[in-house]
């Protein structure tokens, strides 16, 4: 026991000096900074954020974000097409590195995952023609607007809206887009990605934002403890918004520039 006791001590001094001389785990960046390579989750089913073009390859600004990280890093980008069902699931199995796939951020998917900051425009508000004046709820006073029975839009009109404002709730997005573009409406209380796709269905009814509802910005999905991942990710959205490409992808794919304050 005493020879023990007395050898005990070196023991534990061998052990943590071999730990701590053990190498760290390599962190994603590492790993894809040396096999060149980046695997991207990206939506599959949620236009204009990814489809299947005419080609039946994926387009939309969540794909075009996808090839613009990948430029920055200086590594080729593997596309994965995912569903919202999967998403995270296929970022916490390794199958993925990133997810850019409109992802929404709340209290219980920070627990699991981390979020890089915003990279994309995602809000409900309230859309018109330009000669259309409206910049708050109090200017809806006397007007009409549609929206989508049961939608975010829809109940924040019916709490907070004047009551002199007329709410014609229609019961999909479909015949709430025809009632805008057919003038049945003054306004549309709508998503911004509805109201890309008026824009893009019908020009000459191009709907422009007169203020924003309810704001929930898109941001990029990584597994947890990836810091130097998730500093390079923040440090690409940030020079690519400042130089103006997250601008284009917007004019692009939601036929409206980046919201003011984005």
């Amino acid at each position: 026991m005493f020879r023990f006791a007395k050898f005990f001590p070196a023991l534990l001094l061998a052990n943590c000096l071999l730990f701590s001389a053990a190498p760290a785990g390599a962190e994603a960046l590492d790993d894809i900074q040396k096999s060149k390579l980046i695997k991207i989750a990206v939506p599959q089913d949620f236009a204009p954020f990814g489809s299947a073009g005419p080609d039946l390859k994926p387009r939309g600004y969540d794909i075009d974000m996808a090839n613009l990280i990948g430029a920055e890093l200086g590594v080729k980008v593997e596309i994965i097409p995912v569903t919202s069902a999967n998403r995270i699931p296929y970022l916490q199995t390794k199958k993925a590195d990133l997810v850019i796939s409109s992802l929404g951020k709340n209290a219980e998917r920070e627990k699991v995952i981390d979020f890089s900051i915003a990279y994309a425009p995602f809000f409900s508000g309230v859309y018109g023609l330009n000669a259309d004046k409206a910049s708050s709820l109090a200017d809806l006073a006397g007007k009409t607007v549609g929206a989508t029975r049961g939608s975010i839009e829809e109940q924040e009109l019916t709490n907070t809206a004047p009551p002199t404002t007329t709410i014609k709730r229609y019961e999909d997005n479909n015949a709430t887009i025809a009632a805008f573009v057919s003038g049945q409406v003054d306004l549309v209380a709508t998503g911004n990605t509805v109201a890309a796709v008026i824009a893009e269905r019908a020009p000459a009814r191009a709907p422009t934002l007169k203020f924003v509802v309810k704001d929930s910005p898109c941001y990029i999905g990584l597994n947890k403890e990836e810091a130097k991942l998730l500093a390079a990710i923040n440090d690409i959205i940030t020079k690519t918004k400042a130089r103006g490409d997250l601008g284009k992808l917007s004019e692009t794919w939601m036929k409206a520039p980046l919201p003011p304050g984005f």
